[in-house]
């Protein structure tokens, strides 16, 4: 939001509550142009993915002065392959921070979350910083905190599904409860999405096929900043309680 609501992990700062991905662009310029407008401070990559040799792989159009880098472990099915891609996140990039998937089949993409349990123990044993990817279960999510990762980033829904939130009864409770950043993470379709996260107490969003996939990915981003920001707003305002009848705006006004 601004330099007064900071989002704090790991002890950095970051001025920007929307994280952005990489993938599924049509062309390394619209990329650029969509991480322009949402004004987003950290993207993540899919290492698994990047070709090094390629001159053209959109990792090579990556302004990293202007990012914070979060490599991630898409991709992986295993404990063993998210272990490789984060190992060599670091050799490659030159940093600690990883968010980590481990994925329990390829149809529905949902968390492995023993494996991610499993992962997430060895990655933080070994120094990383690990932000990992789950479901919307209260109990994973303070397992995963009492390991120490750095955040907690449950699914709205499906990744790539654009369907908003399913359900909100189960991150609500992980919100609560957290005493890490919790940052919703997949199935995001539209800014309005973003805001109800944001309205729900949620630090942050992570947002990628919904900006990448729209027409317009630009114009998308910059929904999706303005929905974090306003969702933000909303939250730190303090809504009005919900009442099941009509309560007039003006009590009295134009009475006798």
């Amino acid at each position: 939001m601004t330099s007064h609501d900071p989002l704090v992990i790991a002890g950095k700062e970051f001025t920007s509550r929307l994280m952005v991905g990489t993938g599924k662009y049509s062309d390394n310029a619209t990329m650029q142009a969509a991480h322009d407008a949402c004004g987003a401070e950290i993207i993540t990559v899919a290492l698994g993915r990047v070709k090094f040799d390629d001159p053209n792989d959109m990792f090579k159009h990556i302004d990293f002065d202007r990012y914070w880098l979060l490599p991630n472990t898409a991709g992986a099915y295993t404990v063993e392959d998210a272990l490789r891609i984060a190992r060599m996140a670091r050799q490659a990039c030159q940093t600690d921070w990883i968010k980590l998937e481990v994925l329990g089949d390829p149809e529905t993409l949902l968390p492995d979350v023993v494996g991610t349990l499993e992962a997430a123990k060895i990655l933080i044993d070994e120094g990383f910083t690990v932000l990992p990817y789950t479901n919307d279960d209260p109990i994973v999510a303070s397992k995963l905190e009492e390991l120490g990762c750095a955040t907690v980033m449950p699914l709205a829904s499906y990744i790539g599904s654009g369907h908003g939130f399913l359900d909100f009864s189960g991150i609500k409770i992980i919100i609560e409860r957290a005493n890490v950043p919790v940052v919703v993470d997949a199935g995001l379709g539209v800014p309005s999405d973003a805001a109800q996260a944001m309205e729900l107490g949620a630090d942050a969003v992570l947002v990628n096929t919904a900006i990448a996939k729209a027409e317009n990915p630009a114009q998308m981003g910059e929904g999706f900043k303005l929905g974090v920001q306003a969702g933000r707003l909303g939250y730190l305002a303090g809504r009005i309680e919900k009442k099941v009848y009509g309560s007039v705006s003006s009590v009295g006004a134009g009475l006798k």
